[in-house]
């Protein structure tokens, strides 16, 4: 690597004790400038965001989680009001819980159940592992993020989890995602069984008016907590999504504002060599040819950031997504993310990063303090901590020996601060990606197709045994059920759903097998 190219490529930014090494990305000479015009175009459009405009277009919505750290800069009076009303009623809910001056039904409530999926869970998730402090943490953190009844069970009857010690947090902006909704029943029978009120141990955090909303005021729940249209899931960390969590698990959600805050302020920057986001965006496009033509890996060496990989996944992804840009041309947008952790990699998936297939860039995530006192010397003036950095910049090297692409971000230590302005930082890059390769990062109309696909299969699902129970005695095939249920060549349909009821006994449903299975036979035994 020569010294005047790091140099030239080595952006540090010392008051947020963070800087960005793109030495190893293949930049040349000149690139940025290429890109002014974009670039350009991408800092006014992330102006008009800020400032109100409806980026939104299926929902007709502005976005605004850029508002949550720093109110004033809303685009009117009300939405400042209820960001900064907001974030006293954490703070206020949370010295009450704390203090036991709000209890469960068997005391102090001492743990929190987050009931939620996809954003809704993933921000807190991430926080709590970068943060948490088993031996100083105010509460213990349990989630239920799906719909699967076996993980559920699993959680329900963690030995470590009271439930009348525990605090449930519902989240869902419209009251009815079906994995949230069928996790809230699940957890609310948990409650019944064992001969306790529900409804004593939890709190709504949805959308005014929401089903949950009314849910909660009809059934006296413990608190309610706004989520707001202007704040996606994938961007909802720093409001009550992942606030209200965090400040219970006693972290310091004033200095994660903070953090995020500060970065914020210089991703507005106009000068690219002056903005980590603009940088880190370029970055991206160069390694993509802005056609996703490389996935992005995560690699941070820290345990505490092993979800980053996780979080950022559904950021990017959901974000950038896309089969239309903004013109209505069909692109097929997007960067596949995935990634695990430094130093586990060397022992996983780094051999064919390093020697297999060409097909991504590297983001290395460095940091400085090793986070512990005196650590011990595992061989002469050598400790743990130096083998983890050693291993960092070894990998780096030896992907850039075979021509692979990499970023290095680093930062001080990894602390509420750090966190938000990590968090801020690829929100903005993802913001001024979208931007360049003209598309827009914040609708999801994918999810929104297989949430109705899902409907539809479970209607189906319903239909067969519908038709099975009144035809109770009786035997059919795939076949002769798609024909009865009047379906148009959705046998493959039928076979999947019939698989899945004979599996589980309580459906009543029964198959009399044949030498060729698709000739099989079901039936509904009561």
């Amino acid at each position: 690597m020569d010294w005047n190219h790091f140099k030239k490529y080595y952006f540090e930014f010392s008051d947020l004790h963070f800087s960005i090494d793109l030495s190893h990305m293949g930049l040349t000479k000149g690139f940025f400038e290429e890109k002014m015009d974009l670039i350009n175009n991408a800092f006014r459009e992330m102006k008009k965001l800020e400032s109100g405009a409806i980026s939104n277009p299926d929902e007709k919505r502005m976005v605004g989680h850029y508002w949550l750290r720093n109110p004033s800069l809303a685009p009117n009076q009300e939405i400042t009001t209820q960001i900064n009303q907001t974030l006293n009623q954490i703070l206020d809910f949370t010295e009450k819980i704390h203090t036991g001056k709000i209890k469960g039904s068997q005391g102090k409530f001492k743990n929190i159940l987050i009931i939620g999926i996809g954003g809704s869970a993933l921000g807190p998730q991430f926080v709590k592992e970068a943060l948490g402090d088993k031996k100083n943490d105010k509460m213990s953190v349990f989630f239920l993020d799906n719909t699967d009844p076996n993980g559920i069970q699993e959680t329900l009857t963690n030995p470590e989890m009271t439930l009348g010690q525990t605090l449930c947090l519902v989240i869902s902006k419209s009251g009815g995602t079906p994995e949230t909704r069928n996790a809230m029943l699940e957890t609310q029978h948990a409650y019944e069984k064992i001969g306790l009120v529900f409804s004593d141990h939890v709190v709504a955090i949805t959308a005014e008016g929401s089903k949950m909303d009314q849910l909660a005021v009809c059934e006296g729940w413990l608190s309610r907590f706004p989520m707001w249209d202007w704040v996606g899931g994938r961007t909802s960390e720093m409001a009550t999504v992942g606030l209200l969590p965090a400040s219970l698990q006693g972290f310091d959600i004033l200095a994660l504002l903070k953090g995020a805050r500060e970065m914020d302020e210089k991703t507005r920057i106009d000068t690219v060599e002056q903005n980590p986001a603009a940088l880190l965006a370029l970055s991206w496009l160069k390694a993509t040819k802005g056609i996703g033509e490389k996935a992005m890996v995560i690699l941070p060496y820290k345990d505490r950031l092993q979800l980053l990989s996780k979080y950022l996944q559904q950021l990017v992804m959901e974000s950038l997504g896309k089969e239309n840009d903004l013109n209505g041309n069909c692109v097929e947008q997007g960067i596949v993310v995935y990634g695990n952790k430094g130093s586990t990699d060397q022992h996983a998936y780094v051999q064919q990063l390093r020697d297999g297939t060409h097909n991504f860039f590297a983001t290395f995530i460095e940091v400085l303090e090793d986070g512990i006192q005196n650590p011990i010397e595992v061989e002469g003036g050598i400790t743990s901590g130096d083998y983890l950095q050693g291993f960092l910049l070894g990998t780096r090297r030896a992907l850039y020996e075979k021509g692979r692409k990499s970023i290095t971000l680093t930062i001080q230590k990894v602390d509420a601060k750090s966190v938000g302005a990590l968090i801020a930082l690829y929100e903005r890059s993802v913001g001024i990606y979208a931007s360049l390769v003209n598309i827009n990062a914040y609708h999801q109309p994918g999810v929104e197709a297989g949430k109705k696909a899902a409907s539809d299969i479970l209607r189906i699902k319903k239909d067969i045994t519908s038709c099975l129970e009144d035809h109770s005695g009786k035997s059919f095939t795939v076949e002769e059920l798609n024909n009865i249920l009047g379906l148009k060549d959705r046998q493959e349909t039928i076979f999947k759903l019939l698989q899945n009821l004979v599996a589980n006994p309580n459906k009543g449903i029964f198959v009399k097998s044949s030498t060729n299975k698709y000739k099989n036979t079901y039936s509904f035994k009561g």
